[in-house]
């Protein structure tokens, strides 16, 4: 059984680190926004590859990246917003991402908040998820203290002595959206 979004999350229930996610393929999208990707290009990519929405609804996620009004006459501030509430009975899927693997939940949002031209990004959680809020808080620290960016061989840059010492990529996107 094929297992695209768990495939990489710990048995024993640990999170994956920055350096686990970036071994396995983790940040290498953002690379491509570094070369000059413009966000409209993002969206394009984003929608030609099919991927859709994790609600009931299965909406192409690029086509709706693509209503977010863009450019300098688009109203500000712009927020991107990741749901981790699980109001739907009995689902613990977002939590098990969020707990299991918390550098691709702050990827994704990157890159939205990019493709939508965001400046501000929240992340909600249900008051329950302790060590979602937990894991979460350690892996975007854990982000901005390795300052992650990719070399083209998926090594941290600047990495020798086991820090990497490159540009931010959380300071990538600039995150917005009006009428939240």
């Amino acid at each position: 059984m094929e297992r695209p979004l768990t495939q990489h999350i710990h048995p024993d229930g640990t999170t994956r680190t920055l350096r686990e996610y970036v071994k396995t393929g983790g940040y290498r999208c953002l690379q491509r926004l570094s070369s000059g990707l413009a966000p409209k290009d993002l969206q394009r990519l984003v929608t030609d590859a099919g991927l859709r929405g994790r609600g009931g609804g299965g909406f192409l996620t690029g086509t709706k990246w693509s209503f977010v009004p863009m450019g300098a006459d688009a109203p500000k501030p712009k927020y991107i917003v990741a749901n981790g509430d699980e109001m739907e009975p009995g689902t613990f899927k977002d939590r098990v991402l969020m707990e299991g693997d918390p550098h691709g939940l702050i990827e994704g949002m990157i890159l939205a908040g990019y493709a939508i031209d965001a400046e501000v990004g929240y992340i909600f959680l249900r008051g329950e998820y302790h060590l979602s809020a937990q894991r979460l808080t350690e892996a975007i620290a854990e982000a901005y203290a390795a300052k992650a960016s990719l070399s083209a061989d998926g090594r941290l840059m600047g990495e020798t002595d086991g820090r990497a010492e490159c540009r931010d990529p959380l300071q990538h996107p600039t995150y917005r959206q009006s009428g939240i």
